[in-house]
């Protein structure tokens, strides 16, 4: 989480055990969902609290609610990360295993150094996208048919049937494409609040039938600035 404290209030009344449970799927897809830099801290912490002052509340009303503010606030996180420059937002679907492990392979996506400097650039590298994903199967998921997998790049298909694709329709090639996507989503490293909220949109899909498992993962890039925030660092 960055090193986070988020405590949320509530005037609904639920349960504690049953506020558990939606807090938990909640995070999950949230808080659980998004990394910086890949490490963590001792005092990251999601609470929420209830006065229990309103009676009747639509349980899943409320988690609906519930996950669009928490959606909201970790993408902020990653969005204010230190030196942040894009934000990737990857989605995992069709995955040959557990959320929980899509979630993993999307993490160990938006934490590869080399794919996370590629990005900063602006650079369409989809050999270190690919090589990513390639390291996290072979490593905790060997069994994970591949076969069917396609990945996109801003909704530009960069891989499929086993194979790279670089070339539009027309026979144009797709790295300036892919490239002006990439810095679109682009804003100034210094700067202390960022002016949009645009993504660099990155899909892996397994393909049908491979998988049912899904996954949203928000990732920063790796920039200058960061380096020289945690290298100047004192605590």
């Amino acid at each position: 989480m960055a090193t986070m404290l988020s405590y949320l209030m509530t005037d609904a009344t639920i349960p504690k055990a049953k506020m558990q449970e939606i807090l938990s799927r909640v995070v999950n897809q949230s808080y659980n969902s998004i990394s910086v830099d890949g490490d963590e801290s001792t005092s990251d912490t999601v609470v929420i609290i209830g006065s229990n002052q309103v009676e009747g509340t639509d349980e899943a009303e409320f988690e609906e609610a519930l996950m669009e503010i928490c959606r909201g606030l970790a993408a902020d996180i990653v969005r204010n990360g230190e030196g942040t420059g894009h934000v990737m937002r990857v989605e995992i679907s069709n995955f040959p295993g557990s959320d929980l492990e899509a979630r993993r392979l999307g993490r160990h996506i938006v934490n590869s150094p080399l794919f996370k400097c590629a990005v900063s650039g602006n650079d369409p590298n989809t050999g270190r996208l690919a090589g990513a994903i390639g390291s996290f199967m072979g490593k905790y998921k060997s069994d994970g048919a591949v076969d069917k997998m396609t990945l996109t790049l801003g909704g530009i298909c960069i891989f499929k049937g086993g194979k790279f694709v670089l070339e539009d329709d027309s026979g144009t090639p797709l790295e300036k494409q892919l490239s002006s996507h990439m810095a679109s989503a682009q804003y100034d490293e210094h700067s202390d609040y960022p002016a949009h909220q645009r993504f660099v949109e990155i899909g892996v899909d397994f393909g049908k039938g491979t998988g049912d498992a899904s996954a949203t993962i928000l990732g920063s890039d790796l920039t200058g600035e960061y380096v020289v925030v945690n290298a100047d660092y004192r605590s």
